[in-house]
């Protein structure tokens, strides 16, 4: 890869930062990462900083492992991106979001499912770590360790978007606009299912209805991306 297509690159990381901090997934805390195109062994992610003000210069290169030759800190929880990059070839981006949004549906018995065509990729039923079940009642629920981000990574299995009990969630692509629309979509089919709910209940979308919807919103990724990056740049609100 040339000089300017990785450049390339870490101007897209920082771009998803500042989209996903104007649309409230992320805020002082939260990160998304991309799978390194010259290593797949190696992701880029930004150092320990509050994502509204991520740089280019701020980008770190850090192996499936969480170990990197930078030596400005780091996420505590960059597990969580190494461990789903090691087990899903397929995953491009991910990003990590506390949204309080999505939380409510990680400690219920009320599980986030497709209701909105946006929303398709969630399908029936968002699977939810428990954290106890890998280290106990005495944690601090963050994913602190390669073994909790594999526990993590099984849990999301083939899946588009994991919740994390009393934590948040986190949402995989096989590109970063894949992996920045499926936090913010999902995020607003939960205030959508939400909302429904107040309404004295909803009806949510099948299986073959969430894959249908989902493969054509695939289609239109570039057409939000494009938008979303413009508005971000301009510092404009959504």
């Amino acid at each position: 890869m040339s000089t300017g297509d990785r450049l390339g690159v870490r101007e897209d990381l920082v771009d998803a930062n500042r989209i996903l901090v104007r649309h409230g997934i992320l805020d002082a805390f939260g990160h998304v990462s991309v799978r390194d195109p010259d290593d797949p062994s190696r992701f880029l992610i930004s150092r320990n900083l509050a994502p509204g003000l991520v740089t280019p210069d701020d980008i770190q290169v850090i192996g499936l492992d969480g170990t990197t030759a930078d030596d400005r800190p780091s996420y505590l929880e960059r597990f969580i991106h190494g461990e789903i990059y090691r087990a899903r070839a397929d995953v491009q981006a991910v990003v990590h979001s506390h949204s309080a949004s999505m939380v409510p549906f990680s400690i219920s018995r009320t599980p986030l499912q497709a209701v909105w065509h946006m929303a398709g990729f969630l399908g029936e039923a968002v699977p939810v770590f428990e954290i106890r079940d890998s280290v106990g009642s005495s944690s601090d629920l963050l994913i602190r360790s390669g073994s909790l981000g594999a526990d993590l990574a099984a849990t999301l299995g083939g899946a588009a978007v994991a919740l994390m009990r009393g934590h948040g969630f986190v949402a995989v692509g096989d590109s970063i606009p894949q992996a920045v629309a499926r936090a913010v979509y999902a995020d607003l089919n939960a205030r959508a299912q939400v909302t429904a709910g107040q309404l004295g209940g909803y009806t949510a979308l099948t299986a073959e209805e969430g894959a249908a919807a989902a493969e054509s919103n695939n289609g239109q990724l570039t057409r939000a991306w494009e938008i979303w990056r413009a508005n971000a740049r301009r510092g404009e609100s959504v």
